[in-house]
């Protein structure tokens, strides 16, 4: 079976923005700046939707890029595309295009496009990345942009670099060690534990999830919607860790993801400022996803899988909109009504739709992933099932507080129009469509995810029977 790509397109989306990145750089005017920023995520958006055609004409469950320059240098192939990543990768263009077009003129000098669209780059080579000592150095290096901004912006930057440099060495130290003790069980299972702690610290469970809430007050909410919505800890845990560590941990993860979830549910609903809500919101939706992926059944994964790639469109909808509505009026209490519908319907429109479809609500694609996660939990765990079912209602009753807080209440008044502009409403339409089109068929989504669920519990029993194998040659070897 054919297994390169008619095309070099991964390497050359990565490429893409870097490219742009340096011609914005050169740039002194913001506004040609942003033209190119746009062009380069448009581009990218069609390169990676090539890729994804062209790995579906192949019919297998990986790909690598034809005449890779990569392998012409190196000897060796990085990046690969298969069916976890596929349509992460068109996700991830698909929000970063969105979120610069967005991006209004009085905000542009806060949110730089070239540290976009490096950021763009790193999340797309580490979503593509096969190699897992250069998977760590390409997590190290998406830490570095917003820390960079923190410091820019004069905020202490204490919380974010304790846990991205405990998350960074964990993970070091336990790729090094899982690459020493190959044959040694010891050592294998020691690395193992590292990677679970270093995954825990990067996807935000409890207790490392601070660094999230730290990263929305401190950064331009642009850069942190950016950083977090892909979900690159989840991405790790797939490629580095779910191959290696036993069951019994991979459940252990899974249940404090939903303890996570729970209590991360809770928090959102006491906040009192939108950012907050919406960094808990996001850590209890993101820790749902986690503990199906650690489920290790095909139901549970499956559903997990079809969770993932619907938030990072459907929360990504939502925090543009608060990002839109607080470049109006500032950062936004939830402790009065600012009755903002009036003046920006489609806004208050997109919020409560995009809120709804992230918390599994008919429609989108969260809905079937919600049901399938339920049903894989409660087959691992009858009676922690519930907790799903739960903190989901509790985010619900966030999210419609949050809603009649912003929208709703009292009229705003104000000297001037801060209705949608153009370019936001064809944000607001465009994601509206995705979420519709993907929730209305869901079959094929369903599909890509469940073929990608026994790949992947496939290559975990191949990489199991191996260590188990190993373990066994030694015990005989030993007098």
């Amino acid at each position: 079976m054919n297994t390169q790509l008619h095309l070099p397109w991964l390497e050359l989306s990565i490429a893409c923005p870097v490219v742009a990145a340096i011609l914005c750089w050169r740039l002194k005017n913001e506004n040609a700046a942003r033209s190119i920023a746009l062009i380069s995520c448009l581009f990218t958006l069609v390169l990676t939707l090539g890729e994804w055609f062209d790995f579906k004409s192949l019919g297998a469950f990986s790909a690598r890029d034809r005449s890779s320059i990569v392998f012409l240098v190196f000897g060796t192939e990085y990046f690969v595309i298969d069916e976890l990543t596929a349509p992460l990768l068109s996700k991830v263009a698909l929000l970063f295009g969105l979120t610069i077009a967005a991006t209004m003129q009085s905000k542009a000098g806060r949110f730089s496009v070239v540290r976009t669209l490096l950021a763009e780059a790193i999340i797309l080579a580490v979503l593509s990345c096969s190699s897992p000592m250069l998977l760590c150095l390409l997590l190290a290096l998406s830490t570095i942009l917003p820390w960079h901004e923190m410091r820019l912006r004069g905020h202490d930057t204490s919380v974010f670099s304790i846990c991205m440099s405990l998350h960074l060495g964990l993970m070091v130290v336990g790729t090094m060690l899982l690459w020493l003790g190959h044959d040694r069980p010891l050592l294998s299972n020691i690395a193992a534990s590292l990677l679970v702690l270093s995954a825990m610290f990067r996807a935000g469970i409890f207790p490392g999830h601070f660094w999230i809430v730290d990263l929305f007050e401190k950064c331009t909410f642009g850069t942190a919607i950016l950083y977090v919505a892909p979900m690159t800890g989840a991405y790790f845990i797939m490629r580095l860790v779910f191959p290696v560590v036993p069951i019994w941990a991979l459940h252990g993860i899974a249940v404090l993801s939903l303890l996570t979830a729970l209590y991360a549910a809770a928090m959102a609903l006491v906040q009192i400022e939108a950012r907050r809500f919406f960094a808990y919101l996001f850590i209890s939706q993101s820790s749902l996803v986690l503990a199906g992926l650690e489920l290790a059944n095909p139901i549970g994964m499956t559903g997990a899988l079809c969770i993932w790639l619907e938030i990072g469109l459907s929360l990504g909808g939502l925090a543009l909109t608060l990002r839109a509505a607080e470049a109006r009026i500032g950062r936004i209490s939830l402790e009065q009504y600012h009755g903002l519908f009036d003046q920006m319907p489609h806004l208050g429109s997109l919020f409560l739709f995009t809120g709804l479809a992230s918390i599994g609500f008919p429609g989108g694609l969260s809905f079937v992933g919600m049901e399938l996660l339920v049903e894989g939990t409660v087959e691992v765990y009858p009676l922690v099932g519930t907790i799903i079912v739960l903190a989901t209602a509790i985010n619900g009753v966030a999210l419609l507080r949050a809603y009649f807080r912003i929208f709703t209440g009292s009229r705003h008044v104000a000297t001037v129009s801060i209705a949608a502009r153009p370019a936001e409403r064809v944000v607001t339409i465009t994601v509206s469509l995705l979420i519709l089109a993907v929730g209305i068929w869901p079959s094929g989504a369903i599909r890509s995810r469940y073929h990608a669920t026994e790949s992947l519990l496939e290559h975990r029993e191949g990489a199991r029977t191996v260590t188990s194998t190993k373990e066994e040659a030694i015990n005989v070897t030993q007098p």
